[in-house]
């Protein structure tokens, strides 16, 4: 496990005593957006193994997703940050895409204790009443849980990498300066600025120069939602601080581009920037 203070200023809340309001993933896509059903990408069992897991927290057992290719192993770990609207068929999906490339690929709930997302259909809810409650210390913790039930089941803990989409591109951001065992993060459109509070006390931006790791972001041109000034500062003081970044933005993208279920979804850069998370993966000893 790696050390919660490396960040100043994180609070754990007290645990619930109420336990956990998901028990289980969502069954098929999240309810809480628009879905293009017909476009989203499915990949195969093929020569991996892959489902639901239960991973051993602080207080008890949170849902996640687990994906590895066939055999022993053992295999480059890689933690996948969902985004607000809990592991669901798409972030399932990613697992096993990153399964058939030879990595073995852990989510977790992270909003298990706040709601059950399998039930929600307003994506303000979710805005107004979940992420604002969702702790960062609980979140890297529950990361670093993730990670550790990889390394027990097959994953090499010698060559972990985190990535992330929207919000969990975020949380990749705050795992990357987490963690000191990281090889590689990438951040798909990643907020770096935000309103921060007791329970979420740093941005993306504020921690940019405390990162451990190589930073690949990659960010829409027209995402409304984050500034390319911002995204090209955060380049500059990730590498200010000694450590390699690049940031890719697409023109023409907007925020999710590649949301596949969703009509944000860009074919040309979800597949180049997935290409490019594979490449910077090898790059830097994944």
């Amino acid at each position: 496990m790696n050390d919660l203070h490396g960040l100043d200023g994180l609070i754990t809340p007290p645990l619930a005593r109420r336990g956990f309001m998901m028990t289980s993933l969502v069954t098929g896509l999240t309810l809480a957006t628009a879905r293009v059903e017909a476009q989203a990408i499915h990949t195969d069992m093929a020569g991996i193994e892959a489902g639901e897991v239960k991973i051993k927290v602080a207080d008890g057992e949170m849902p996640g997703y687990f994906a590895k290719p066939a055999g022993a192993g053992p295999f480059p770990i890689v933690l996948v940050n969902e985004e607000i609207f809990g592991i669901h068929d798409y972030i399932k999906d990613v697992c096993r895409r990153l399964a058939k490339q030879g990595y073995a690929a852990v989510a977790v709930e992270i909003y298990a204790r706040l709601a059950d997302l399998s039930k929600l259909t307003d994506p303000g809810e979710v805005i107004r009443s979940v992420v604002p409650k969702s702790s960062d210390a609980l979140m890297l913790s529950d990361s670093d849980a993730a990670i550790a039930y990889a390394a027990a089941h097959g994953g090499d803990a010698k060559r972990q990498a985190v990535i992330g989409f929207c919000r969990g591109g975020r949380n990749a951001w705050l795992y990357a300066a987490h963690s000191k065992s990281l090889k590689a993060a990438v951040a798909y459109y990643g907020q770096l600025r935000g309103t921060v509070s007791e329970l979420q006390p740093k941005t993306a931006m504020d921690i940019a120069g405390q990162v451990n790791c190589p930073v690949l972001g990659l960010y829409g041109g027209s995402d409304s939602s984050i500034s390319t000034d911002d995204v090209r500062a955060a380049e500059a003081i990730v590498k200010a601080s000694g450590h390699k970044a690049e940031m890719v933005i697409y023109p023409g993208a907007g925020h999710a581009f590649h949301a596949d279920y969703r009509p944000s979804y860009n074919k040309a850069a979800a597949e180049d920037g997935w290409k490019r998370m594979l490449d910077w993966f090898k790059q830097n000893g994944m």
